[in-house]
């Protein structure tokens, strides 16, 4: 075993170790595979822009709508096989794209339906695991095994995109999606390799799904003073971040005649700063604090994106890109641990999956919106001003985490309390 995979194994347990791997390899696979569906649009299917954009942006929407009634029905359910269930899903439904483009039958509508079943079923196994780790790590070594996804999520966005498109290059369109269902296939075989028990979740309320339960998760997060402020600050900067691509890389590979792998080159080396941040954010939290952290790099966070408004042509202009981008994946690195590890210390045992799948709805059809939005916009204005509109607005969503208000601190009672993770406790 390698020094870092021994520390991990020590710290946080043989069965967290399975996990990890498990979320390594899908992430990898899915990295591999990033933006496959409109590469595969393009190269195999001669779609134009209307249609990639349709795809990019229905597929996901109508897959987190399909997902509303999962979130109840997975919260009284053992986590660890729908996880697996989870995995296998989005393997078969991804393993009929090389198959009908092996046969000559692969359209649009095929890749329509698959994304939405793989967005479905990504929201679904996000739930199940998110309450599956406040069983499986004790409280006091969430962040830190939080952190330990985080730093594996950002080392696969820079390895996978670049390996994704040289594999495309040389073997065709469709090879990184088979390596995408592969991953799924070998994170389903590491789920079960976790093994141990579960704590068996009791049902609350009626025995059976009401239609008022879909909104069960909502309404959690609604009427916590802690987690409200954190959804509307999370939900507002990540939708605001993200609008911001679709007019850069207009602005970028357009106007000012950067090239294809110029552009690639300024999002995937910033990514380090994803690795950096989600390393030194639980030192950080030990030494100031988690609300200290969480204020700070979502403060930071908000400050970079508006200097891509400003972004001009040449080694200068792509050098500002990288910078600014460094900054922005450097500060959510921090962030994203802390505010992960928060959310679940702030939602009863019984209300996790539910919670973590609402927010990921909410999350997705806001930032699918307001992309769909600023379209429109960024042609009516121009791509810089509706950059600079996006880091403006960002500026001002800082503020919603100060509204937190001292009942925020306050703990869970006495039930909601994780218990003991199931098993053998973990080495040290």
């Amino acid at each position: 075993m390698s020094g870092v995979n021994g520390r991990l194994y020590v710290k946080l347990g043989r069965r967290f170790g399975w996990l990890w791997v498990a979320y390594a390899v899908s992430a990898l696979g899915t990295y591999l595979a990033f933006d496959a569906f409109s590469v595969i649009a393009v190269l195999a299917l001669h779609a134009g822009p209307a249609e990639v954009a349709l795809l990019a942006a229905t597929g996901p929407a109508v897959g987190a709508v399909a997902a509303i009634p999962l979130g109840p029905w997975v919260e009284f359910r053992s986590k660890r096989p729908v996880m697996a269930a989870m995995d296998l899903v989005r393997c078969a439904a991804l393993l009929t794209i090389p198959a009908a483009y092996a046969l000559g039958g692969l359209g649009l509508g095929q890749l329509l339906l698959v994304s939405v079943i793989v967005a479905a079923a990504d929201i679904t196994f996000g739930a199940a695991s998110g309450a599956f780790l406040k069983t499986l790590v004790p409280a006091d070594r969430l962040l830190t095994a939080n952190s330990r996804f985080e730093s594996t999520n950002w080392t696969a966005l820079v390895l996978g995109p670049p390996l994704g498109g040289a594999a495309i290059g040389l073997f065709g369109p469709v090879t990184t999606v088979m390596a995408n269902a592969v991953s799924f296939l070998l994170s389903a075989l590491g789920i079960r390799a976790v093994g141990g028990g579960e704590p068996r979740p009791e049902r609350t309320g009626a025995a059976r799904l009401r239609a008022a339960d879909l909104l069960d998760g909502w309404r959690h997060i609604l009427t916590s003073p802690a987690l409200r402020p954190l959804f509307f600050n999370n939900l507002a900067a990540n939708a605001l971040i993200m609008v911001a691509m679709p007019p850069l890389a207009v602005l970028m590979l357009g106007r000012l005649g950067f090239a294809p792998w110029q552009y690639g080159l300024a999002f995937a080396v910033p990514c380090l700063g994803g690795l950096l941040g989600s390393r030194i954010a639980p030192p950080l939290v030990a030494r100031y604090g988690q609300r200290r952290v969480l204020r700070a790099a979502a403060t930071l966070r908000a400050v970079w994106p508006l200097g891509l408004a400003f972004v001009q042509p040449g080694l200068p202009g792509l050098v500002l890109v990288m910078a600014l981008e460094f900054g922005v994946i450097t500060c959510s690195g921090v962030y994203s641990p802390v505010y992960a590890t928060r959310r679940l210390e702030c939602t009863p045992n019984d209300r996790v999956a539910r919670t973590l799948s609402a927010w990921s709805i909410t999350g997705k059809a806001t930032t699918a919106a307001l992309t769909a939005l600023w379209g429109p916009l960024a042609s009516l204005t121009g791509p810089r001003a509706a950059i600079a509109l996006a880091g403006v607005l960002l500026l001002a969503t800082p503020p919603l985490l100060l509204r937190e208000s001292r009942e925020a601190t306050a703990p869970l009672s006495p039930a909601s309390v994780p218990p003991s993770p199931a098993g053998p406790p973990p080495s040290r």
